[in-house]
């Protein structure tokens, strides 16, 4: 693991005040990262010591011991407490790092003979904490108790289940997919006898057609406990019984929608919705996991189109702006060309953004702070807030 960068005194500090997290029998290959840094780990690696106490993102990736090749990502955000231990072990069947298969008197044993195991620990990166923190600072261990799985675990692999299949159900979907089709006649002495006779497929028979082969097909589902719990983004934008005056008003200006978010998922911190925007960012962009990029994305919409939210919410429109802010400083400028940039998304986006704020009043702190930000990134993006975007310019109908 890569040495540290700190002062003696912030070594000291986190040397007798940082957690410790011990990770037992994990395979050497190993791909093991926290926060912002990871490691393909050795033969001797038993976890990593001084870690500042707070929120963390833990994540794995196995190695295949016939290919090389590393295998899907999978994680989870821990607590850590001051000088507190957590143990976790490698689990061969599930290549999971799980609590579940080590028992108190393991944990215990770790703890009184810790010293022991100090020369097969890492330091934490404490270099790269700051970005860590300037990621995660408005997520909260009950927000994490709110979105994370009901599994703890978070994997960029989606966890399906099939339901159960039996050779009943599929002789049923078999006849019912093939009507045996039959002619019949009559022989001299009258008994009847199948002639022409289209008889039933073979089970494993290959289908006829792309619907009889989705038919085949079994239905997977989703496991629940795997399930990233995000919030749900209103699909109704304007209130009920609203004129059309208001339906067309809150269909451009999001803040209805940004309202009921506020209102029904975060009553009682309304920062919490920043704190599900960083969240969404570290599963993708640290756990791997795409729909997390698409929550991320509705969120910073929402939030980006709510014009008349800005006088009633300032304080958490200034914070959100320093939530972006770091999210686009510690990401590849080429992520946002490829993934971001191709789609015209987040440039579109802020360009509502940066547009409503020009629209308050001149000697206000949050639209003067907004129009830095947008400085800022014109200048190290390059990209354009004047020029209106496609979707929004005028039609050129050819009368001819």
């Amino acid at each position: 693991m890569a040495t540290m960068s700190m002062d003696q005194d912030t070594a000291q500090v986190l040397f007798s005040e940082g957690a410790t997290m011990v990770c037992l029998d994990v395979p050497e290959g190993t791909e093991f990262g926290i926060d912002y840094s990871s490691w393909t780990i050795g033969a001797q690696f038993k976890g990593v010591k001084m870690i500042p106490p707070g929120i963390h993102f833990v994540y794995y990736s196995a190695r295949s011991k016939q290919t090389g090749e590393i295998g899907p990502r999978s994680g989870s955000f821990i607590e850590f407490e001051k000088k507190g231990v957590a143990v976790r072990k490698w689990d061969e069947v599930k290549e999971d790092l799980a609590d579940d298969n080590v028992s108190d008197d393991d944990i215990q044993r770790i703890k009184d003979n810790l010293k022991e195991l100090d020369r097969f620990l890492g330091p934490y990166p404490y270099d790269r904490y700051r970005k860590w923190v300037s990621l995660s600072n408005f997520i909260t261990p009950e927000l994490l108790d709110k979105l994370q799985p009901l599994s703890k675990r978070i994997s960029s692999v989606t966890d399906f289940i099939s339901e159960v299949s039996n050779t009943q159900t599929r002789k049923s979907q078999s006849t019912s997919s093939h009507t045996k089709k039959l002619k019949y006649s009559t022989d001299e002495i009258g008994t009847s006898k199948e002639i022409n006779s289209q008889e039933v497929p073979e089970e494993n028979a290959e289908p006829t057609s792309l619907k009889e082969a989705e038919s085949k097909l079994p239905d997977m589902k989703v496991r629940e406990e795997s399930k990233i719990r995000f919030s749900l983004i209103p699909k109704q934008k304007y209130p009920p019984d609203s004129t059309p005056a208001e339906m067309t008003k809150y269909s451009i200006d999001f803040s209805y929608a940004l309202e009921s978010m506020l209102s029904i998922s975060y009553c009682h911190n309304e920062m919490g919705i920043l704190g599900e925007i960083q969240f969404a960012f570290i599963c993708f962009l640290i756990g791997q996991v795409f729909d997390a990029f698409e929550q991320w994305k509705n969120l910073v919409h929402i939030v980006c189109a709510s014009e008349e939210a800005l006088t009633k919410h300032s304080t958490l429109f200034l914070n959100f702006i320093s939530v972006l802010h770091f999210h686009i400083q510690e990401t590849p400028e080429d992520f946002f060309v490829d993934i971001l940039s191709e789609n015209n998304f987040l440039t579109s986006t802020l360009q509502e953004f940066f547009s409503n704020l020009e629209n308050m009043a001149p000697d206000n702190g949050l639209r003067n702070r907004g129009l830095k930000f947008r400085d800022y990134l014109t200048q190290k993006f390059k990209w354009d807030f004047t020029t209106e975007p496609d979707d929004y310019a005028p039609t050129i109908v050819d009368l001819e």
